[in-house]
């Protein structure tokens, strides 16, 4: 018998009654891309740049909607042990040897946690799964519990490469905050000939042939890529072959003070109020400033951003992808309007501002699909101008600064300020640039009566200057106190109730880089 459809309010979207009550939505609001959890597994020598794809790609599928998360083995080790010589990591290290798979193990049993339990879709297993033997017993891992596996693996022999990588993040990790930079480099690489030893990598003619990965090779230069499953499986890989590490530099800015804002009207496609186009102005001056080689603007199809780009007097590309909200019914609006004519949307766009849909308009989740097709290619490009619109703006700085979505509507994008983003290591550096125009104020901050919940979508998988607090840090090694009290004493064991609950202070790099 066809169950009754009863329509959410919020989002809009017909959902089958259950024993003649409405059923509930999904909590996380976004789509389900895979018919069962999907673990990535990532594989390569130590700074192939594993860290920096996995949190990249964990970053890129929560702002999607896809809740995933990075399960970094290094951070298990660390919380076991202390150390900062390549001597634990040598092959005929057996007492080590036992303490690496178990913090493997530990890892995995919180990614069965997360996956199963959690709500979790993907999970990111971040280790150097450089052996067979590893990669077997994650495979068994996965039959056990129903996962599927995909695998992503690093190769890379340019020594420029490799010495920059170590130089710009490994000798300030942890496992060396004690040591000169010098000696820190020398032992890391006496730790990659340690797995070097005992590498075998993923065999596409052979042993591996039947496993779903991708090689990434030389930093992107190639790929080889076997036995896709899914869709989420393809929408990683061309993630991956988007994605590069050159230096480059992003702007972020709105346009010019519209007509609309200075009535405080919603969406609609007017032109630049006599402040709007100084900034257009002051804008030019600024770009020049900069200096930037091969700069490319990108703008709305909208009257307000093509007019600003106009005044660059540069080329600039439309993009339909990066119009503003669309906001339905409620289009040319002001908020007062709004809430007189449709109280009942106004109140319940504040309860969920990401779910909420306009009638016959859009939601910021909306939105995040539709500007898809923009991060990728922005992943693609090099410097680039992005003349968008305040709702536009906070989807693509949400991207960048590794944002929930409970945060996402709230981000403060001001008229005639230009955020200046410069992606780094693991993360994104931001600088904002006001151009000394007035404008009006635009942004309306979250109703002090609506409670602040927690997100469904938390993504705490970069370092960013602007990000929130981390969480505090649960103990995971509990389970090895025993082992490792048996181990030998040559091994300087840290207890789970000695751990930090707060990762060191990460100085920031002045380019992209891999880890």
């Amino acid at each position: 018998m066809p169950r009754e459809l009863t329509q959410n309010r919020i989002q809009k979207i017909w959902i089958p009654s259950r024993d003649d009550k409405p059923a509930i939505p999904r909590s996380s609001g976004g789509p389900h891309l895979t018919n069962s959890p999907t673990v990535i597994v990532m594989v390569g020598l130590p700074a192939r740049g594993k860290t920096y794809i996995a949190k990249k790609l964990t970053r890129y599928l929560n702002w999607t909607g896809v809740p995933t998360k990075v399960f970094n083995v290094g951070e298990y080790r660390r919380e076991a042990v202390n150390c900062n010589s390549y001597d634990f990591f040598r092959p005929d290290n057996q007492d080590a040897m036992k303490i690496r798979k178990q913090c493997a193990l530990a890892a995995l049993r919180d990614v069965k946690s997360y996956l199963s339990e959690e709500g979790g879709q993907l999970a990111v297993f971040d280790a150097t799964n450089t052996t067979r033997e590893r990669r077997d017993m994650i495979l068994n891992f996965g039959k056990e519990n129903g996962f599927k596996m995909f695998f992503v693996e690093s190769v890379c022999e340019d020594p420029s490469v490799v010495e920059t990588n170590i130089m710009e993040v490994k000798v300030s990790c942890p496992d060396y905050k004690d040591c000169n930079r010098t000696d820190a480099m020398d032992d890391f690489l006496k730790r990659i000939e340690c797995y070097r030893a005992l590498y075998q990598p993923l065999e596409p003619d052979h042993y591996d042939k039947d496993l779903s990965f991708i090689k990434v090779i030389d930093v992107g230069r190639r790929f080889l890529v076997n036995r896709i499953q899914d869709y989420i499986q393809s929408k990683i890989v061309y993630y991956l072959m988007n994605m590069h590490v050159q230096p480059r530099t992003i702007y972020l800015c709105r346009h010019g003070e519209s007509e609309h804002n200075l009535r405080g009207q919603l969406g609609g496609d007017s032109g630049l109020s006599p402040r709007g186009k100084k900034f257009a102005r002051a804008l030019l001056g600024y770009l020049k400033e900069q200096n930037q080689k091969n700069l490319k603007v990108w703008t709305s199809q909208l009257k307000r951003t093509i007019q600003t780009a106009e005044a660059l007097d540069m080329p600039y590309e439309q993009w339909k992808a990066l119009n503003e909200i669309d906001a339905g019914v409620c289009e040319d609006m002001n908020y007062e309007e709004v809430k007189e004519r449709y109280p009942e949307e106004f109140a319940l766009r504040d309860q969920d501002k990401y779910h909420y849909r306009y009638p016959t308009g859009e939601s910021y989740q909306d939105l995040v699909q539709r500007l898809e097709p923009v991060i990728m290619e922005l992943e693609r490009q090099e410097n680039v101008v992005v003349v968008c619109h305040q709702a536009v703006m906070r989807c693509l700085l949400a991207y960048f600064l590794d944002k929930s979505a409970d945060e996402m509507p709230y981000l403060k994008c001001p008229l005639h300020t230009v955020l200046k983003l410069t992606p780094v290591a693991y993360g994104c550096k931001v600088e904002s640039i006001y151009l000394n125009v007035e404008a009006v104020n635009t942004h309306r901050d979250r109703p002090e009566d609506i409670k602040k919940g927690p997100s469904t979508l938390m993504r705490r998988n970069s370092v960013t200057p602007l990000a929130s607090p981390e969480p505090t840090k649960k103990p995971r090694m509990n389970s090895l106190d025993d082992h490792m009290a048996s181990t030998s004493s040559a091994l300087p064991v840290r207890m789970a109730s000695d751990i930090p609950t707060s990762l060191p202070d990460q100085p920031w790099l002045g380019k992209a880089c891999l880890t």
